[in-house]
């Protein structure tokens, strides 16, 4: 099984995700917080279930939750680095390149 980190940019775009939403509906906001982080648990036992980040050299690949691109990295060992998670609308080129 692999193990999961959780980079401290991607636990920015999480905080940012989470007051975005909570200025609306703070039960939301939890929610969608709480289904990213049980979407990304499925990397554990299944890595490879997103699809591969045509635009890095490296094993990026992004799993799809609701309108959230959770963006990872398979480490060589076999962990895997949440990179980020990003809203659909967002051109994640300028972020991952």
């Amino acid at each position: 099984m692999a193990k999961l980190n959780w980079t401290s940019e991607s636990e920015r775009w999480l905080k940012d995700i989470y007051e975005y939403i909570a200025a609306d509906n703070p039960q939301a906001a939890g929610r969608v917080l709480e289904g990213i982080y049980e979407k990304a648990q499925v990397l554990t036992h299944f890595p490879d279930v997103g699809y591969s980040y045509e635009g890095s050299e490296e094993d990026i690949r992004i799993l799809l939750y609701g309108h959230y691109r959770i963006t990872y990295l398979k480490r060589p060992n076999g962990d895997i680095d949440i990179l980020g998670v990003f809203h659909g609308a967002l051109d994640i080129d300028r972020y991952l390149l």
